[in-house]
């Protein structure tokens, strides 16, 4: 018998729109890079580092003369290397506070801060948890430490406590859970613990039944499939639920499509932040990642672009 599986795809139509005020000269003082050529060193936090690397390999393999150094650190550590000068573009989701843009203007530097697109805040579990929907509330239950059994969310569960693992206790995903999601209120539960990295926190589902992973969905994006339909198969990605009750028809998983139109609920912007007086290399490519081919590899790597006409087409397969 054939089943017909429908699946969104999503499609993005980029506008040959590309601003920049670079001119190409050489910059003055001990700096030597110029829009398209010279070495530079940017920090990112690690969470984005799948897309950053992609951006990086293509924008060098464009302009030969560019040598990109790109760090991966926490979003502390990043925040830190901008305010102590130490760097001049730094890749995280959150905009500069008023205090932070006051600083660099006493400091006669204007900082600029690009929207470049969005990611999920994605919930993993073991391949073999079979208890993949949930809500929003009991994602804030187990986040409070008010739920620490499996049971206690799924009365059928024999699974025992619940594990939730992060990337950093410094990362940009810890900070969006805190700010958007706990509203503000530091994660003080004894079993919530924190990775050393994203890869660490796949690898620690892999193995552990009982933990749900937090980490930013482009890190699940399966590049075999073109249409960012498909996540890794090591793991499961929960569907997420804003009702009282998760069922599979009302839950949804952080798809490009299903960031866009909000039925997802843990979306973040993701910035570029950039404080280069010179408007040379780093500031180069961050237009280069806000510019259409920039914003097609960011589309390609499974998350939503900041710029394009998107549109959501929905295609039934039979097989």
């Amino acid at each position: 018998m054939n089943k017909k599986l429908s699946y969104i795809f999503i499609g993005l139509f980029l506008t040959l729109v590309f601003f920049s005020s670079c001119d190409g000269k050489k910059t003055k003082g001990s700096r030597t890079d110029t829009p398209t050529s010279g070495k530079i060193e940017f920090f990112a936090d690690e969470s984005f580092s799948p897309f950053i690397e992609e951006e990086r390999q293509q924008f060098e393999f464009e302009y030969p003369k560019a040598h990109l150094i790109a760090r991966y650190a926490d979003d502390i550590t990043g925040f830190k290397k901008l305010q102590d000068l130490k760097t001049c573009l730094f890749f995280t989701s959150r905009a500069l506070k008023a205090g932070e843009v006051a600083y660099f203007k006493s400091k006669n530097l204007i900082p600029s801060v690009f929207p470049i697109g969005y990611d999920g805040l994605a919930f993993i579990v073991n391949r073999n948890n079979t208890d993949t929907c949930i809500t929003v509330n009991d994602i804030k239950r187990v986040l409070s430490g008010e739920v620490k059994k499996w049971s206690e969310l799924y009365p059928k569960s024999k699974r025992g406590d619940i594990e939730v693992v992060f990337d950093n206790p410094a990362s940009a995903t810890l900070h969006y859970v805190i700010d958007s999601i706990m509203g503000g209120k530091n994660l003080t539960a004894d079993n919530i613990v924190a990775a050393k990295s994203s890869k660490a926190v796949i690898d620690y589902v892999n193995k552990n039944i009982n933990a749900i992973g937090i980490i930013g969905s482009n890190w699940l994006n399966d590049k075999r499939d073109s249409t960012n339909t498909t996540f890794k198969k090591n793991i499961h990605v929960m569907s997420v639920s804003i009702k009282e009750k998760a069922t599979p028809m009302n839950s949804w998983k952080p798809y490009q499509a299903y960031l866009l139109d909000g039925r997802y609920p843990f979306a973040r912007t993701l910035y570029a932040i950039v404080i280069d007086p010179y408007k040379a290399l780093p500031w180069s490519f961050a237009n280069y990642v806000t510019g259409p081919k920039g914003q097609l590899i960011l589309f390609k790597t499974g998350l939503l672009p900041y710029r394009g006409d998107i549109s959501i087409k929905t295609v039934h397969v039979k097989r």
